[in-house]
């Protein structure tokens, strides 16, 4: 519970500083986007009163857990072993910060360790940092790592990336003047030979995402085919739980694997905080960006733990410092270290088959409907774009209705696909969840 201590007078103050007269001016903006409707007021209660009405609000949101929902684009619903929250809410877990006297929080240190290797093992690469903020963070700076280690300021992207992802990217490099040229996708995913005839020798990095936007699984192999050899370094975005059945980055030739790592152990918590994986080849170490824990020994030879390099602004010289990442996931890290262990491979692998077969289960009972078709035919993972009879915004305000999460209309990202939508299955979704899915869209649809 919280209690905000503003008067009257400094609420006056403040409304008075922004050009208004009352607190419903204030927030005209939000009440015009909201449903129809009165907005809920709380009357005024005391704490036990107040908890109560509040619980009776919070149980107007819809659950995922207690409503289907086909929804993911960029955020995924996986099930969560019950021992990754329960080790995570102890005490020497869930009140650590970044180590700042590092080798003094050896704990810590080693749980980083350990979720690098296996950041490492997941995305075939050398060496790992621990950890980003969020996957579209990681890839916005290895961007940046790349143009540091090429010195050129060229980026060839594949429209496939995700448009947040994209925003991010450019956002991150508006003041080191960076060329960024968008690479159209043909047939639902990024072509070797588009992007070969848009290579050229002042292009710093080639960024695609696997599965991309779309869903789509992109030909990422003979991407790192066309990019050996050249100088341009290779920046592979993947999905992690893809990776129990996809080539990971490394195996693909990637210079630098980044990753959302959000479906290893996080809930979807309202967009966050998600975590950020990010690894590369050893040769790049040294422009890597983050923390990196090492394992070493002592005069004693006793095995310990150290923080090996963190070249960031409050160690080094700013024009020197990799990064200005002043913190880590180490929690939300330390979840997904966690969730891998608890899996292990042949865990891993199940969930990404279950995955599989579900996305393609449902794709199949929803291309078979009146007026309905995928959108292309690219191989997928867990994402389809669906082609609708009807604009997609009102199937979703349909589906709503019906007590299911649609999947995202595509029209709010691009106008011109206003009869699409994005559809996501993970191995949560039920058998009844399903034909609950195909009645309603056969009602919803004319």
């Amino acid at each position: 519970m919280s209690f905000t201590p503003h008067t009257k007078d400094d609420r006056a103050t403040m409304l008075g500083a922004l050009g208004l007269s009352n607190v419903d001016e204030l927030f005209a903006d939000v009440r015009a986007v909201l449903p129809p409707g009165e907005v809920p007021e709380l009357a005024a209660a005391d704490e036990f009163e107040l908890r109560h009405q509040l619980w009776d609000i919070a149980r107007l949101n819809g659950r995922p857990d207690q409503t289907p929902c086909f929804r993911g684009a960029g955020a995924y619903e996986h099930y969560i072993p019950a021992a990754v929250p329960h080790l995570l809410s102890r005490g020497e877990f869930l009140t650590a910060y970044t180590p700042y006297q590092a080798e003094v929080s050896q704990g810590t240190l080693q749980a980083m360790y350990e979720f690098q290797t296996m950041v490492c093992e997941l995305l075939g690469m050398e060496v790992a940092n621990a950890s980003m903020y969020d996957g579209a963070s990681a890839m916005a700076e290895a961007a940046l790592m790349a143009m540091r280690i090429t010195r050129k300021r060229r980026l060839l992207l594949s429209e496939g990336v995700h448009p947040h992802w994209i925003e991010v990217l450019r956002t991150y490099t508006a003041n080191v003047e960076a060329e960024i040229e968008v690479v159209p996708l043909q047939d639902g995913t990024t072509r070797p030979e588009a992007l070969a005839a848009s290579l050229d020798e002042e292009t710093a990095a080639v960024l695609v995402q696997n599965p991309n936007v779309f869903g789509s699984v992109e030909p990422i192999r003979e991407i790192g085919e066309l990019l050996r050899g050249h100088p341009a370094l290779f920046v592979a975005a993947a999905y992690p739980i893809a990776l129990g059945l996809l080539a990971s980055p490394g195996e693909a030739g990637a210079d630098i694997a980044v990753a959302e790592g959000q479906p290893l152990g996080l809930p979807l918590s309202y967009g966050g905080p998600y975590l950020g994986l990010f690894a590369t080849k050893m040769e790049h170490v040294r422009q890597m960006p983050g923390r990196i824990s090492g394992a070493a020994r002592d005069a004693s030879g006793r095995r310990g733990y150290v923080m090996t390099l963190q070249a960031r602004e409050q160690h080094i010289r700013r024009e020197r410092a990799t990064s200005n990442i002043c913190s880590n996931q180490a929690l939300c890290a330390l979840a997904a270290t966690i969730y891998l262990a608890l899996m292990g491979p042949a865990g891993f692998r199940e969930v990404a088959e279950r995955t599989f077969v579900t996305a393609h289960r449902v794709a199949e009972e929803l291309a078979a409907l009146p007026g309905c078709s995928l959108g292309c035919d690219a191989p997928f993972f867990n994402e389809f774009v669906l082609r609708l009879p009807v604009p997609a915004e009102d199937v979703e305000r349909e589906l709503w209705n019906d007590g299911i999460v649609s999947g995202l209309p595509l029209g709010r990202w691009w106008p011109e696909r206003s009869n699409q939508m994005l559809f996501c299955a993970t191995e949560i979704i039920t058998e009844a969840a399903i034909h609950r899915l195909v009645a309603a869209m056969g009602e919803a649809l004319p």
